[in-house]
């Protein structure tokens, strides 16, 4: 995130620490990965490529809290070793629990 530009201020946690990280800022257990960050009023879960952030801070979507890539799946941004090129969904959710496809990779 820092070679994309943004300013990071990271904190290196637990697993339980991570868990309740999580949980406070909203994100569904289904959509949980290794990482949970905060911008601009929304959560960042996961290996969320750094232009879909900025992407989401353009549009500001009102119904969307966060945005999460869940797990680590092959080629997104950090899983992209050794050429390795998966297709991952990042995923939209709400405060309410509603989940939606906001980017397909």
């Amino acid at each position: 995130m820092r070679g994309a530009g943004f300013q990071v201020e990271a904190r290196n946690v637990n697993d339980d620490s991570l868990t309740a990280v999580m949980h406070a800022s909203g994100v569904p257990d289904s959509l949980g990965s290794c990482h949970t960050a905060q911008i601009g009023g929304y959560v960042i879960e996961g290996h969320v490529p750094a232009e879909t952030i900025r992407r989401l801070l353009r549009e500001r979507p009102r119904d969307v809290a966060g945005l999460a890539v869940p797990g680590m799946p092959a080629g997104s941004p950090g899983m992209d070793t050794g050429g390795q090129r998966g297709h991952y969904d990042v995923i939209a959710f709400g405060r309410d629990g509603r989940t939606r496809v906001y980017e397909r990779h």
